[in-house]
This record gives structure tokens, sequence and C-alpha cells, in this order.
């Protein structure tokens, strides 16, 4: 976007939704890979100081060895300065743009990503305001958290798409470093599997991870793209009965009835969830679908759906409704999604829109019937959503 056209914007409104900040492992899973990691190390102790280790591994003799003491599920310190950080920048660039309700997922580490954000914004008047959860609002399903109201998803099926990746990639590094290492300590696949998790979430609790050097660039690459395919596969494309973009849908319901809405005073939205959140709501757009879809016999480098980029710790996805009588007739919608503008090509009309990424309130509307079709507890919501019992909770 120019600074031409960012210059002479009016009636702005912004709904800003934010993933929580940088956190500690999730689920009791990742918990177990890093510990059994941890105790594989301990257990060959006596054989690894009078190893001859190369340089990336030497880590592993000095002090204790490699120990962890990451806190699961919460935000780190560096979780906390990412959400207050953004609360400041949002602060400096938009000095008069103010609310006085913050809403967040009624989990404790976006609880606490929408506190320090508010502390950065506000400071001391954030005791005026008014935090709430989404567990204080009247709605019956929560754009925010919607899998809370889908007790049939099937969140087993992205945990077997991604295993059928890591099962293929897993093995070949695991030899290597075996044949790095000292008779009397086998690693794992699980053990890998473990190291490469402690290489994110070290970094994540702001310290630099021994674990990261010890892997090829495209081995990491291969972790990524399982993260990747376990998220397509929970509230994205792949996702069983297109449960991920029907959940998404009452975002996208949301945003536009409130930026439809010209009687409402509210300018500005501030709300914080879940990497869930933003991938289900971006994929019932189809703002990130692969052709063809992401599969876990190739990986896919020139993919659309990249978590990484999209929905990494502290992300931003921010929606913005404005006015530009210089460049378009009647409102336009912008995305930007992590400070960049993303380009809404599903629903761009002009060469304006191709020009600045945007597109009109009501070409957005058209672009999006998938979502203002779909109505809670309908033939096609029952359809993703009511055929099992048990609900299982999403990490995020």
């Amino acid at each position: 976007m120019t600074g031409f056209l960012l210059a002479t914007r009016e009636h702005l409104t912004q709904l800003q939704m934010h993933r929580h900040g940088s956190r500690g492992p999730a689920g009791t899973r990742e918990v177990d890979l890093i510990n059994s990691l941890v105790q594989t190390l301990r257990d060959g102790r006596d054989a690894l100081q009078d190893a001859y280790l190369p340089e990336n591994l030497r880590f592993l003799q000095t002090g204790k060895g490699y120990e962890s003491h990451l806190d699961p599920e919460n935000l780190t310190i560096i979780g906390r300065q990412q959400l207050f950080d953004h609360g400041v920048e949002f602060g400096m660039k938009y000095p008069n743009f103010t609310t006085e309700t913050l809403l967040s997922s009624t989990t404790q580490r976006v609880i606490d990503s929408m506190y320090f954000f508010a502390q950065g914004r506000f400071g001391r008047e954030v005791e005026d305001k008014n935090l709430l959860t989404v567990a204080d609002m009247p709605d019956p399903v929560s754009w925010i958290t919607p899998w809370t109201s889908c007790s049939g998803i099937d969140w087993h099926y992205a945990s077997k798409v991604g295993k059928e990746w890591s099962d293929s990639y897993l093995p070949n590094i695991t030899e290597r470093l075996n044949d790095l290492l000292p008779y009397g300590v086998s690693l794992t696949d699980d053990n890998t599997h473990g190291a490469l998790y402690a290489c994110a979430y070290d970094l994540a609790a702001g310290h630099e991870s021994p674990w990261c050097d010890v892997f090829y660039a495209d081995e990491l690459a291969d972790f990524e793209y399982e993260m990747d395919l376990i998220m397509v596969a929970s509230v994205g494309y792949l996702a069983p009965n297109d449960a991920g973009r029907i959940l998404g849908s009452v975002f996208v319901k949301e945003l536009i009835n409130r930026f439809s809405n010209t009687s409402e005073v509210q300018s500005l939205y501030l709300e914080f969830g879940h990497d869930a959140t933003i991938a289900a709501a971006m994929a019932a757009m189809d703002l990130n679908r692969d052709e063809p879809p992401l599969s876990s016999e190739e990986l896919r480098q020139h993919r659309r759906f990249r978590t990484s980029y999209q929905t990494p710790f502290a992300a931003q996805m921010i929606w913005e409704s404005f006015t530009c009588k210089e460049s378009f007739d009647g409102p336009q919608i912008r995305l930007v999604l992590n400070d960049e503008t993303y380009p809404l090509r599903t629903c761009a009309e002009t060469k304006q829109d191709r020009r600045f990424g945007t597109c009109s309130l009501d070409a957005f509307t058209r672009a999006n019937q998938f979502s203002t079709d779909i109505e809670f507890g309908d033939d096609t919501w029952q359809a993703a959503c009511g055929a099992h019992s048990e609900v299982l909770y999403v990490q995020g």
C-alpha cells in the first residue's frame, strides 16, 4: 500500500485479531517428546563425555549437557514483550484511535497477551478499559474460538496427516545423528522430533537453542512443512467435511457485519486469539489455498499456506474498512497481515484493487458467499460439527 493511499484514507474502521505471543510447548505430546530426548541424553551421559563429537554437538558435553526448563502452555518473556511492543507500536501509529473494550479467548496465555498489549498501548489507562473474554459474550458461537461449538470436528485427522509426513523424514535425520554419536547413545525418531521442538521452543523462550545448529536447512524445512500440514488439516483446506472453512465462516460473517453496519459507532476492535483463529478465517476466504492441495506425500516448497509467515507467535491480522475518494468509489477492505498488505485476490475487480491489494466492501461480501450462507447449527454446520461427541482442545 502506498503512502498516498494511506495518507488519504477517511472513515477508518479497524478489526485487529492478534495471536498470543511466544509460548512454551503445548500439550503433553510436545512436552513428552522433549522430556524423552533429555532422558535419553542423561542415560548416555558417560558415553558422551568420552566421545569425539562435531562442534555443533559438543554442547552435549558441557555442564549437565542439554537440559530443558521450558514452561508448558504459558507465555514466555519474549511472548510478553511481543504483545507489549505491538501495543506501543499501535499507539504511536494511531495515537487517537482507541476503544474501551478488548476481547480474548478464555485461554490464559491469550488473556495475558491481551493484557500486555493493553499495557503497551494504554499504560495506566488500562485500568479503565474492559478486558473481556468470549465467556462474557452472549453470542451462541465465538468468532475467536468457533471450535468450542463444534463438538464433532475430527482433530485426529490432522495428527494422522502430520505423522505420515514425519514418518517419512525423521528416520533419515535420526540415522545421520546417530552416526555422529558414540556407542551407548541411540536416538529414536521421537528423540529427533523432540530436538526439533526443542529448537523451536528454546527460541520462543528467548534463548539461543543449540539444537537449531544441529539440523540442516532442508531438515528444518521438513519440520516446518509438518507444522503446515497439521494446521491445514485441522482448520484449513484439508480438514474433513470442510470443517476448518466452516469454522472460519463465523469470523468472516462477523467481519462483514461490522463493516456493513453504518450505524455502528465503534471504529476499533482489539481482539486476541489463536493461530487457528487466523488460519480458519483465511481458509474460509480462500486467501491461501494451494492447488493442488498440500499432501503428506511430498514437500511443496512454493506453497501459499505457510504458518511461519501467516500465523507465527504474535501474528497480527488487521482488517480495515475505509473510504478514499481520490482512489475509490465507496468503502474498501484491506488486510494487513503481519505488517504487510495481503492482496485480496478473491475479490479484486478493478485495476486499483489489484494495485493496492484491496477490494470494495460489496465485492468482498459477494466473494465470501460461502461464509454468509452458513448459519450456526444449519445442515452445513452440522455436517462438519455434529458427527462425534468428543471435543479436543485446540492448542494454538
